[in-house]
């Protein structure tokens, strides 16, 4: 049996969409951006779980909103920015008992009521982040080894997070513990933190790590400073980590190499992770389960088996078509024509944002797609109660050629029965004006 395959029958048979093993709920999550040009809808109403082990995966184009909701997770979001609506649920029981959460919710805590200093200090030892480029992620004028050691070192210090109090202040001291945190900007680094640091990087794959701890970033190449970045995020052991583009510009052979190691770390700790990537083989290999994401939105979710075998959304068609198939190295790739719509409030409608770009786009595609149901996965209009959800109308009826409408009609002038057309956004009429302001103004 291929890889592929044999993931593929895993993630099938050993994972279920909602369980009492879930370590993280998110459930109809809105991020917003306040910008000049107007409010940015970046991540809307999205749901996914991610249970204790699994590997859940995020995958689209560019400016789908990956990134933003691994930001919306983490705490991360600028100041801009806000969570508009939604909850966020991480399984934590001293936590829960620590904030008080009502008994319904169990050992639930929702993070988006959390304070700040709270959602601050869960970082390091509940959650971890590999950035996308690490070049950019490191202090560039302090060494590598001094920067994981630091990373280290704030886990010893957090004195927030209620599960950490106990446990870190054992090896660490308590007299110095108190200083630290009455003091916690003091640049202080202890002998043990600068150990980690080394036996961390040594972790990650790096050769001769206590040598290259004392190397600064732009002596790494990019394999190993990706490494470097995923020895850091490691650095408090967390719950959940969250992999944002993790083998973004490395060669084939590093990509795989980072895949393994994150795959041979992830066994054994047992952690979960989000992996947010455009590279559907990269989900293939490592992803139980999976969201696609676009303009915001989560279009379709389910097992690996759901997405590459029964694909409804014409999104997750489009992205599957434009990968090369071992079996048909002749085959003509398709791309998917157009480009992601503009996320900005007022230049947005309720109809589906792909409508647009659809090879399949009919006449219902101009009314508000089908919801999932955040609990179960499923559209909400659906009878049946498989745990594949699709936000299209093709999830409930078939695709009828003869319903379908055609946007390279909108100009014809012919009378007979063309097909209908799908009107303009104000979006893509002020882009149209914008182009001809511009064409005017280089003739001059």
């Amino acid at each position: 049996m291929h890889l592929t395959q044999a993931l593929r029958v895993k993630a099938r048979e050993g994972f279920d969409f909602m369980s009492a093993h879930d370590l993280l709920r998110v459930r109809n999550v809105s991020t917003r951006f306040l910008t000049e040009t107007g409010q940015i809808n970046a991540v809307e109403d999205i749901s996914f779980s991610v249970r204790d082990g699994e590997t859940f995966g995020l995958v689209g184009e560019s400016g789908s909103g990956k990134s933003v909701t691994a930001h919306t997770i983490m705490g991360l979001i600028e100041s801009s920015g806000r969570i508009t609506s939604g909850e966020i649920w991480y399984r934590d029981p001293a936590l829960a008992d620590a904030v008080g959460v009502d008994e319904s919710d169990g050992a639930f805590v929702n993070l988006v009521e959390l304070d700040a200093e709270t959602r601050r200090a869960l970082r390091g030892p509940s959650f971890g982040m590999i950035f996308q480029d690490p070049m950019s992620s490191m202090d560039p004028s302090v060494t590598v080894g001094e920067q994981i050691a630091q990373a280290v070192e704030a886990q010893r210090r957090a004195s927030t997070n209620p599960r950490s109090v106990s446990t870190r202040t054992q090896q660490y001291g308590l007299m110095r513990f108190v200083v630290d945190s009455l003091i916690p900007h003091r640049g202080y680094v202890s002998t043990e933190s600068k150990q980690r640091a080394i036996e961390l990087l040594d972790t990650a794959g790096i050769p001769n790590p206590a040598e290259r701890a004392e190397a600064y970033p732009h002596e790494f190449s990019g394999g190993m400073l990706q490494r470097a970045m995923i020895a850091q995020a490691l650095a408090g052991e967390p719950d959940l980590l969250v992999a944002d583009e993790p083998t973004t510009a490395l060669d084939v052979t590093i990509q795989a190499q980072i895949l393994s190691l994150l795959s041979e770390i992830q066994a054994e700790t047992d952690m979960s992770v989000i992996l947010i990537t455009h590279n559907l083989g990269v989900i293939a290999r490592m992803c139980d389960r999976v969201g696609v994401m676009y303009a915001g939105e989560i279009v379709e979710r389910g097992s690996l088996a759901d997405i590459f075998e029964d694909a409804v959304h014409p999104y997750t068609e489009g992205l599957l078509g434009s990968v090369p198939d071992i079996d048909t190295p002749d085959a003509r790739l398709e791309p998917i024509a157009g480009s992601v719509p503009s996320l900005v409030d007022e230049e947005m409608d309720e109809r589906c944002y792909f409508a647009d770009r659809c090879p399949k786009a009919m006449e219902a595609c101009l009314d508000p797609p089908p919801e999932f149901d955040a609990d179960t996965g499923t559209v909400l209009e659906d009878d049946t109660e498989n745990r594949h959800g699709v936000k299209c109308v093709l999830a409930q009826r078939g695709y009828d050629p003869d319903a379908s409408v055609s946007i390279s009609n909108a100009n014809s002038n012919s009378d007979s029965d063309a097909t209908a057309t799908i009107p303009k956004t104000r979006a893509q009429i002020i882009r149209e004006i914008h182009s001809i302001q511009s064409k005017i103004q280089l003739r001059r």
